[in-house]
């Protein structure tokens, strides 16, 4: 036994030597380290700071990246700006961390990074940017009582579904797609509308509420199509729908697929104003879009907009988002920092990071953000979300309204 015990002493010794922790009882006698061995580091100050983990998750790869990158630029910049502005919750002064992860647009790859970040100990969630991935991960953050801000995720579902953790800070599809509907007969004067959707828990829910508020505005729908979020050929529901003689045509879904479409469109020769919901409603799609872009023949809604002192508070932070990164906002980077931002401002109201503690705060909320006041109602929706109707000149997106 004796031999044993002197054994462990030397281990002990040894990683004392060393520098690394023994977590083991030492004995009571522990001779010093020697001259060579470098002293130990002095702990930090006991309630001086603490490490609050952000999760972010947006499709970083694939046809949408474009939007994905976007996203995860906002919130990188708030976190920049939360750490440059020292914020204290209680008494420690928190260090924000951004822990961004890639869910290609794709469910499960999205609940895979939920799982991911939930193991992680995440303090809190904004994201996904697609309904389709938004609404499967946002069970897994619910599970583990993560608070889940969406800056983009617009089907009514996410927030219908009962859990508590989660909110969004724009407007749904019901809104969306319901005002493009009535915007569609009343200014556009549409008769005869068709309408294209791409399957997704976004495009479809979005195609479902424009179709059924154009409807009550007394347009008829001559044809619905379907076709899928990774679809390059469109020519055959194309002319399908062409021999319907729609004025209008309706689709639901991204610009990465909005884009081809168009152009096949004019090839065929459709008279058609070409509608879609904030999917579509992008700086990028007069890229994508090419000569098809046309001009006032592509009508979007971003769902989400600023009006009065807002709007130049948001200009100026656009510019800074341009200078920073060499890249103009895209979309919903805005959306993305203050969201962030939100989350912050919850922990700080309820002077902890724990997400247990401060999710009653975010229900609570009352934030004046880049992109307006924000307020949740019961749901987790934004209270009294605007939207900004927009058409493309020149080859750029121009804005027509905000409406409310």
């Amino acid at each position: 036994m004796q031999l044993k015990w002197t054994a462990v002493a030397l281990a002990a010794l040894t990683l004392v030597a060393c520098g690394k922790k023994e977590e083991a009882a030492a004995p009571a006698a522990t001779p010093a380290p020697t001259a060579s061995a470098p002293a130990p580091a002095a702990p930090p100050p006991a309630g001086e700071s603490i490490v609050v983990k952000i999760g972010h998750v947006g499709p970083t790869s694939g046809a949408i990246a474009h939007l994905g990158k976007d996203n995860e630029l906002g919130a990188k910049m708030a976190i920049e700006d939360l750490n440059a502005k020292g914020v204290k919750i209680g008494d420690k002064t928190a260090k924000f961390e951004l822990l961004a992860e890639d869910d290609a647009g794709d469910p499960k790859q999205g609940t895979a990074v939920a799982q991911k970040l939930v193991d992680s100990k995440v303090n809190g969630i904004v994201g996904h940017l697609n309904s389709g991935t938004t609404i499967p991960a946002s069970k897994l953050y619910s599970d583990a009582g993560i608070p889940q801000i969406s800056p983009s995720a617009t089907n009514p579902k996410y927030t219908r579904q009962g859990f508590k953790t989660t909110f969004r800070v724009v407007a749904d599809d019901t809104q969306l797609g319901g005002t493009l509907g009535k915007y569609a007969v009343e200014t556009l004067k549409g008769k005869n509308i068709a309408v294209i959707d791409d399957r997704t828990a976004y495009g479809q829910g979005v195609a479902e509420e424009f179709e059924k508020s154009a409807k009550a505005a007394g347009a008829t729908i001559v044809g619905h199509e379907f076709t899928t979020d990774k679809s390059t050929d469109f020519n055959a529901i194309l002319t399908k729908l062409k021999g319907a003689k729609p004025d209008i045509l309706f689709f639901g879904g991204m610009d990465a697929v909005g884009g081809p479409m168009l152009k096949q469109i004019k090839q065929l020769g459709m008279p058609v104003k070409f509608m879609g919901g904030d999917g579509l409603c992008t700086g990028e799609l007069a890229k994508l879009a090419g000569d098809a872009i046309g001009e006032e023949v592509v009508y979007c809604a971003e769902a989400g907009g600023v009006d009065g002192d807002f709007k130049t508070k948001l200009d100026a932070w656009k510019t800074k988002f341009k200078e920073k990164n060499g890249v103009e906002v895209q979309i919903y980077a805005p959306y993305v920092y203050d969201a962030v931002q939100v989350l912050a401002a919850a922990m700080e109201k309820a002077k902890s990071s724990d997400p247990a503690v401060y999710l009653p705060e975010v229900g609570k909320i009352e934030y004046e953000g880049l992109t307006g006041p924000i307020k949740f109602d019961e749901k987790g929706d934004i209270k009294n979300g605007a939207l900004t109707l927009y058409t493309y000149k020149g080859g750029a997106r121009t804005q027509i309204a905000v409406v409310r």
